[in-house]
């Protein structure tokens, strides 16, 4: 199949084709032409699928083909004044899109832009840790498009700044982080600035029980598609465990990336604490690192990950919100220096690598008291995961194992601690817990 089959405009597949482009991925086939013909639609995608540009072509395309008259009043008749006139009178806000982090809402932005090159439209990005005021000026000019973050979306909203009444198709990507994150009554109060009459499409990484309710309440007789059954990890990524002592880790994990020269490398920390003092640790050792997480301003997040993906910087130390949504290409390594507290949350760190046909590797830093959790991600998987020790960095046996360190404020985990080293008997495990995380990466 062709992107020429899909009935895209002659516009959008030559943008298409400047990406190089020439055949869509599952995702892409599949919901272009459910959404190009009005239907809703709820997708389990994740990220690296594509199904950022299987949103944001039809919705361009919607709009090529479905002008509105200039200076038209909103669909209920109201002329919502802000500074004096309608927001965007000329340019209603057409098509709102939703996104969990700023990360994802720029990427979502980039899309757009990417393949709307040759049309008229315009966007307008906005999301929490920047001024607001910019913002604000390019909603008075009007935007046919707005990705958004919900905080900083209702902050627009109390300010008057945004009239969202005549939006025509509402997108949620991530929805499953969306609700982990909290935003479940943003969403709600969002929902009931918007009219009636809309298309809906709901993207999601699993189809939990959650997710099924909000779509419930939020689609009409949608089309359901599959491309990313759940927990499924990518075939060519390889994954791999190295045993070591907790204190042994960044040793190993320098080694590693000295012996092995590593370019490009996103290591995976539980905390925003564990990721700087990581950063600055390599960096004594040699190695070229940038942080990114929830306090960094999102101007030093953007620097890092352009520096990362310019091979200023070898490596880059994530936690799991500030990284997703994160799209770089042909990305060759990922490192779990700690093994994240919700067994999914694997499966999303290592689907950062393996992507577009490349081939990809992820290891694991595991130490005694992250057993448990390694444990349960194998369970998930539902395979045992190779373990290698490295020479020299061979855990203690003997050794007893130490507290892992706590997740961000706010999340609901589990501190499972065995008594013992590698080779002692594994403990009992509670029930796995559900993740969610501090707000703040889309205010």
């Amino acid at each position: 199949m062709s992107f020429s089959s899909l009935g895209l405009s002659a516009e959008l597949l030559r943008a298409v084709n400047d990406q190089g482009y020439a055949e869509p991925t599952p995702v892409q086939s599949r919901a272009i032409p459910v959404v190009l013909a009005g239907r809703d639609l709820l997708a389990a995608a994740q990220t690296g699928t594509g199904k950022t540009a299987g949103f944001t072509l039809p919705l361009l395309q919607h709009l090529q083909t479905h002008p509105v008259e200039a200076g038209r009043r909103d669909v209920q008749g109201r002329t919502n004044a802000v500074g004096g006139r309608m927001p965007g009178a000329a340019k209603p806000v057409r098509v709102l899109v939703l996104t969990p982090t700023r990360e994802l809402a720029a990427q979502v932005g980039e899309s757009v832009q990417t393949y709307g090159k040759y049309l008229p439209f315009t966007t307008a990005v906005i999301f929490g840790g920047v001024n607001i005021n910019p913002q604000i000026e390019k909603l008075r000019r009007g935007a046919d498009i707005v990705v958004a973050t919900p905080g900083r979306l209702l902050d627009h909203v109390q300010q008057k700044t945004i009239d969202l009444s005549r939006v025509e198709i509402l997108v949620l990507d991530e929805g499953d982080r969306m609700l982990d994150m909290g935003f479940i009554r943003d969403i709600r109060r969002i929902l009931a600035l918007l009219p009636q009459r809309r298309q809906n499409l709901l993207f999601s990484a699993t189809f939990s029980e959650d997710i099924r309710q909000l779509a419930a309440g939020l689609l009409k007789n949608p089309e359901t598609i599959d491309v990313a059954p759940r927990n499924s990890t990518v075939e060519l990524i390889t994954q791999r465990v190295h045993p070591v002592d907790k204190g042994h880790k960044r040793e190993l994990l320098a080694h590693l990336i000295k012996s092995g020269d590593w370019r490009q490398v996103l290591v995976f920390t539980r905390t925003k604490h564990g990721a700087n003092r990581l950063c600055e640790q390599l960096q004594k050792d040699g190695i070229q690192s940038a942080a990114i997480h929830g306090n960094k301003t999102q101007s030093a997040r953007t620097r890092a990950l352009a520096d990362f993906k310019q091979g200023r910087v070898r490596v880059l130390v994530a936690t799991d919100i500030a990284a997703r949504g994160l799209d770089i290409d042909q990305l060759p390594h990922v490192v779990n220096f700690d093994l994240p507290n919700v067994p999914e949350d694997y499966v999303h760190r290592i689907g950062r690598t393996g992507r577009a046909g490349s081939t990809g590797e992820a290891i694991s830093l595991v130490s005694s008291d992250e057993r448990g959790l390694l444990k349960d991600i194998e369970r998930l998987l539902r395979q045992e995961l190779p373990r290698a020790s490295v020479n020299d960095f061979k855990p203690d046996p003997h050794a007893r194992p130490e507290p892992t360190d706590r997740p961000a404020h706010g999340a609901r985990h589990s501190h499972r601690q065995e008594s013992g080293g590698w080779h002692s008997r594994p403990g009992s495990h509670g029930h796995r817990p559900r993740s969610a995380a501090s707000r703040n990466t889309g205010r």
